[in-house]
């Protein structure tokens, strides 16, 4: 776990600077996603907005556990909200895997009114009272550059909490307070 938020931007540097953006990503396929009952494009593409939530549910510290609590997320999604899939783009399990939700270039359920707009990336995990693991946060740094790299999210993004788009708690304060000192913070999206 980092002692700051100024060794993980320290250690996030030296990361990028060595060359490695892209993450592996498990995609729906590998993780037993249900199809989606149907996909809409992001009216915004390449998203201009990144959307940051948790899972508020325990941490899963394998992959199995991880792949499993993805499944219980979605079914809940589908079943539960009436969505017609998972709500995120992508979700980064505890121990730092990162997993296709609906991908890269698709509208999620996740951030009224950003939900066309965005990409909308999940940690796993209760972030109110703890912090996000060390690999979670390297991962998501990760799969943000990835995405800008592509072409799938604008090189002056702009990052923000859901908290930020809808009246919620989520990412959870320690995670918000990690978001605010990350680059690309909007303190007032539009």
């Amino acid at each position: 776990m980092f002692q700051s938020v100024t060794s993980f931007v320290a250690l996030f540097a030296i990361f990028i600077a060595t060359g490695h953006t892209c993450p592996s990503i498990i995609n729906r396929a590998e993780w037993g996603a249900r199809p989606a009952l149907s996909t809409t494009t992001l009216t915004k593409n390449p998203a201009p907005y990144v959307v940051i939530h948790h899972s508020d549910t325990p941490s899963c510290l394998t992959f199995t556990a991880c792949k499993q609590r993805l499944q219980n997320i979605q079914e809940h999604h589908m079943s539960v909200n009436g969505w017609e899939d998972i709500g995120y783009n992508f979700v980064i399990g505890s121990e730092g895997t990162v997993f296709e939700g609906r991908g890269w270039g698709l509208k999620g359920s996740h951030a009224k009114p950003y939900n066309a707009r965005s990409i909308g990336i999940c940690l796993m995990g209760k972030l109110q009272d703890n912090n996000p693991t060390a690999a979670q946060l390297m991962a998501l740094e990760s799969l943000i550059e990835c995405g800008v790299e592509k072409g799938k999210i604008t090189t002056g993004y702009r990052l923000i909490g859901h908290r930020q788009a809808t009246k919620t708690a989520c990412p959870g304060d320690k995670m918000f307070r990690i978001l605010k000192n990350m680059p690309n913070f909007e303190p007032k999206p539009r």
